[in-house]
C-alpha cells in the first residue's frame, strides 16, 4: 500500500485537509520512540487505489527547533522509516503563502514527489487573493491544486492528482544548489554511508548527532568530515534559508495577486485581544467562563454515569449470586470502569470549548501574550493552557501539553498541572474548610469560608510556578526555548474538526490511560475487601455484636460491619503500618486508609470516611461533617478532628498527587515510568512537608 505524507507548517489547516480526505477512517498513535502524535488514515483514490495518509506534525523547516520538527526530519531522511513517504501533499495556507514555502522546497530537494494543496481558498477568495497555480506548478515542478479544509472544495481534484503523481515519472530538480563546502561534505557524507540523495547527505551532515537511526560509528565519520571540511552547521543553515527565500519570493510576488493592503478584521480584533494591558484580562475572563462551563455542563452526565454504575451494580448485586465473583465484578471492576469514564465529560467538553477556541485563533494569541512570563519559570506560552486547564481535571490538561514543542518546557508542564487544584479536590475542600475557618462574613459580603476556598486554589497556583521555577534550574536541555508560530486569521471553527478531535482525546483516554486504572482500580477493591480471614471474621462478628447491643437498624449494621472490616483488611493493616509515619502531621489509621484509597480518586477520601465512621448516607456532606467532629481518639478521648488535623489535611490534598488516573496519563505521555515516579514522590515530599508545618502552627 503506498504511503502519503500530508506535511505543513503549523497552522496551515492540514488536520481539516486530513479529515476531509480520511473522515473516521482514521486512528491515534505515536511515532516510533516518540511521544508526538502520529494520525494515519485510510484514503481511496478515484482510480480505485487504497493508499495510507500520515499526517506528519506541523514543521516550519527541516532544521528543528521542536520535538515535532524532529520527528518530520528523522522520518524524511530516512527511507528505512516505516513511515516514510511515497509521496507529499503539502497543505500551505494561500493567504500567507510566502511563509509556507520554505520547508516545502527542503521536502522537494529530498527528491520526494509533492503535491501542493493552496488551502483556506474561501478566505483567499473574500479577501481578494488570485493565485496563479500554472506559474507556480511551472516553478516547483509539482501539481499544485486550490483546496478548502473548511468547505470541502476540490478535495476530489486533489485526491486525482494524489494518483496521478502515484504513476507518473519522477523528475526533479533541486531548487537549491548547495555552495563549495557543502558540496564537499555532503559528497563525502554520501561516499561514507552509502548516500544517493543529494540533499539528504547534507541534512544528515546538519544533524547526524541528533538522529536516531545512525550508527555510532557513522555518526563518528560525518563528525569527523565536517571538522576536516570546516562545515559551520548553524551559519550555513541561515545561508540555505535566505538563499530559499531569494529564489522563491519573486515567483510568488508575480503568481499571487492581492488587493491593496488593507486592515482586515483579524487585525482589529489583534488590537485588542493582544494589547499590552487588555489581552491578559480578556484571556483569564475568556478561562474563567470556559472553566465554569466545563464544572457546570460536566455536572449532570458525570452525576449520571455515576447513577448509571451504581444501578448496574445494584443490578448485578441482585441477579448474581452472593461472592467474591460478584463483588469484584460490582465493587472492582464497574467501580473501576465507573472511574474511567465518568471523566469523559470533562474531557469532552473542555476538549471542545479549547478545539473551538483554537479553531477560531484565540489559543495562538494566549501563546503569544504570555510566553515571556512563562520562560520566567521554565514553562512555555502554550503552557498556560494547560494550566487553567487543570482547573477542571489534570487529565485533558496534561493531554493538551502536547502543543508544547520544546522538550524541557513541555516536562515541567506535565510536572507541575496537578498542583492546580482539580474539581476533584472540591468534596474534601468542602467537608474539611469548616474545621478550620468558621461561617462568617467579611464586609458583609465575603464569606469567610468561600475566601478559604479561593485561598486553596491560589496556594496551588503559588506552588505550581514555584515548583517549575525549581525544576527550570534542576533539568538540563540543549534545546533552544523561543517560540515561533504564526498567528493565523480569525475564522468560523470547523465543526468536523472538533468532532474528531473531541472523539480522538475521549477514545484515546478511555483506550489508553483507562486500562492501568482499571487494573488499580480492581487491586485496591481486594486490598480493601479482604485480610487475614481470621481478623476479618472477628471484626465481622464483633461489629454484629455492638449492633445487637445498640439495636441498630440494618442499614447502620452494614455501615459498622463494614467499618470493622475495613480495619481488619489488608487496607487497614496498611493505614496501621503507615500510622508512625503520619502522626506527625496529626493523622491516625482511619485518616490514612483514607489516603490510600483516596489514591484511587482523590475524592474518594469523603466516601472511605463515611464508612469508616459508619455514616449511613454518604452523600450528605452535612453529616458526614458531623460525623467527623464528633470523632474521638479511644485513647485519650481527645477530637480527632480539630482545627489543626484538618487544616494538615487540606494542606496535605492540596499538594498530594493522590489521583491514580492522572499518573496513568503521565506515563503514557512521557513513555515510561521515570516521570510519574519523580512527580508522585516530589509531590508527595511537598504535601508532607506542607501538611507537618500546617499542623505546628495550628496546633
Amino acid at each position: 500500500m503506498h504511503k502519503i505524507a500530508l506535511a505543513g507548517n503549523p497552522n496551515s489547516g492540514k488536520s481539516s485537509i486530513f479529515n476531509q480526505l480520511t473522515g473516521l477512517r482514521q486512528k491515534v498513535a505515536n511515532f516510533p520512540g516518540v511521544t508526538v502524535e502520529k494520525k494515519s488514515g485510510k484514503l481511496h483514490l478515484p482510480d480505485g487505489e487504497e493508499v495510507m495518509l500520515v499526517d506528519f506534525p506541523g514543521a516550519y523547516s527541516l532544521y528543528p527547533n521542536s520535538e515535532d520538527e524532529r520527528v518530520v526530519l528523522n522520518v524524511l531522511t530516512n527511507p528505512d522509516d516505516e513511515n516514510f513517504p511515497d509521496a507529499v501533499v503539502y497543505v500551505a495556507d494561500l493567504t500567507g503563502l510566502d511563509k509556507h514555502l520554505l520547508l516545502l522546497t527542503q521536502i522537494k530537494d529530498l527528491g520526494l514527489p509533492c503535491i501542493l494543496a493552496l488551502n483556506m481558498a474561501d478566505t483567499a477568495e473574500q479577501e481578494g487573493i488570485i493565485a496563479d497555480n500554472d506559474r507556480l506548478s511551472v516553478f516547483l515542478q509539482m501539481p499544485v491544486v486550490t483546496v478548502s479544509g473548511r468547505t470541502g472544495a476540490n478535495i476530489g481534484a486533489l485526491k486525482q492528482a494524489i494518483s496521478t503523481i502515484l504513476q507518473s515519472e519522477k523528475i526533479n530538480t533541486p531548487l537549491y544548489q548547495p555552495g563549495p563546502v557543502e558540496q564537499n561534505t555532503l559528497r563525502k557524507v554520501q561516499q561514507s554511508l552509502g548516500i544517493e540523495q543529494p540533499y539528504r547527505a547534507l541534512l544528515i551532515a546538519h544533524h547526524a548527532e541528533k538522529l536516531p537511526f545512525l550508527l555510532k560509528e557513522e555518526k563518528a565519520k560525518v563528525a569527523k568530515i565536517c571538522e576536516t571540511e570546516g562545515f559551520q552547521g548553524l551559519r550555513l543553515q541561515i545561508a540555505e534559508t535566505m538563499r530559499r527565500y531569494q529564489i522563491f519570493t519573486p515567483v510568488l510576488q508575480a503568481a499571487i495577486q492581492k488587493k491593496a493592503e488593507k486592515t482586515t478584521f483579524s487585525d482589529r480584533l489583534d488590537s485588542v485581544l493582544t494589547h499590552r494591558i487588555f489581552a491578559p484580562a480578556i484571556f483569564f475572563g475568556v478561562m474563567f467562563l470556559v472553566f465554569q462551563a466545563v464544572f457546570a455542563w460536566a455536572a449532570y452526565p458525570m452525576d449520571w454515569i455515576e447513577s448509571g454504575f451504581g444501578f448496574a451494580a445494584e443490578l448485578l448485586k441482585n441477579k448474581l449470586p452472593a461472592g467474591w465473583l460478584t463483588n469484584l465484578l460490582t465493587e472492582g471492576v464497574l467501580s473501576g470502569l465507573g472511574g474511567i469514564v465518568v471523566f469523559v465529560p470533562q474531557i469532552a467538553i473542555l476538549f471542545l470549548l479549547v478545539t473551538i477556541l483554537e479553531e477560531v485563533g484565540y489559543m495562538s494569541r494566549a501563546v503569544f501574550i504570555f510566553d515571556k512570563m512563562m520562560q520566567q519559570f521554565g514553562l512555555n506560552g502554550r503552557s498556560v493552557v494547560a494550566l487553567v486547564s487543570g482547573g477542571a481535571c489534570a487529565i485533558p490538561a496534561i493531554m493538551s501539553t502536547r502543543t508544547i514543542g520544546n522538550w524541557k518546557e513541555r516536562l515541567i508542564t506535565i510536572l507541575v498541572t496537578p498542583l492546580i487544584s482539580c474539581s476533584a479536590r472540591i468534596p474534601v475542600y468542602t467537608v474539611l474548610i469548616g474545621f478550620v475557618v468558621p461561617s462568617d462574613r467579611v464586609l458583609g459580603i465575603f464569606n469567610l469560608q468561600g475566601l478559604a476556598f479561593m485561598g486553596l486554589y491560589l496556594l496551588g497556583i503559588v506552588a505550581a510556578l514555584g515548583s517549575a521555577w525549581v525544576f527550570k534550574k534542576i533539568l538540563k536541555s540543549s534545546e533552544p526555548s523561543w517560540l515561533m508560530m504564526q498567528l493565523p486569521p480569525y475564522r468560523w471553527p470547523v465543526w468536523r474538526n472538533v468532532g474528531i478531535t473531541i472523539w480522538e482525546k475521549t477514545s484515546s483516554f478511555v483506550l489508553g490511560a483507562g486500562k492501568v486504572i482499571l487494573i488499580a482500580s480492581v487491586i485496591l477493591w481486594g486490598l480493601a475487601s479482604y485480610g487475614p480471614s481470621a481478623k476479618m471474621e472477628a471484626a465481622e462478628a464483633e461489629a454484629m455484636l455492638i449492633a445487637q447491643q445498640k439495636n441498630l437498624d440494618e442499614t447502620a449494621t452494614g455501615n459498622l460491619v463494614a467499618a470493622h472490616k475495613i480495619e481488619a483488611s489488608y487496607a487497614g493493616h496498611l493505614g496501621k503500618f503507615i500510622e508512625p509515619a503520619i502522626r506527625p502531621l496529626g493523622f491516625d489509621w482511619k485518616i490514612g486508609i483514607a489516603l490510600i484509597t483516596s489514591f484511587a480518586a482523590r475524592e474518594v477520601f469523603v466516601a472511605t470516611m463515611a464508612t469508616i465512621y459508619s455514616i449511613g448516607s454518604t452523600d450528605d456532606e452535612a453529616t458526614i461533617h458531623d460525623r467527623l467532629a464528633e470523632a474521638r481518639n479511644p485513647d485519650t478521648g481527645a477530637k480527632v478532628y480539630t482545627s489543626a488535623t484538618a487544616a494538615s489535611l487540606l494542606v496535605f490534598y492540596v499538594f498530594a498527587l493522590q489521583c491514580m488516573s492522572t499518573l496513568a496519563v503521565v506515563r503514557r505521555e512521557t513513555g515510561g515510568w521515570k516521570w510519574p515516579v519523580v512527580q508522585f514522590s516530589f509531590m508527595g515530599i511537598l504535601a508532607y512537608l506542607g501538611s507537618w508545618i500546617a499542623f505546628l502552627l495550628l496546633s
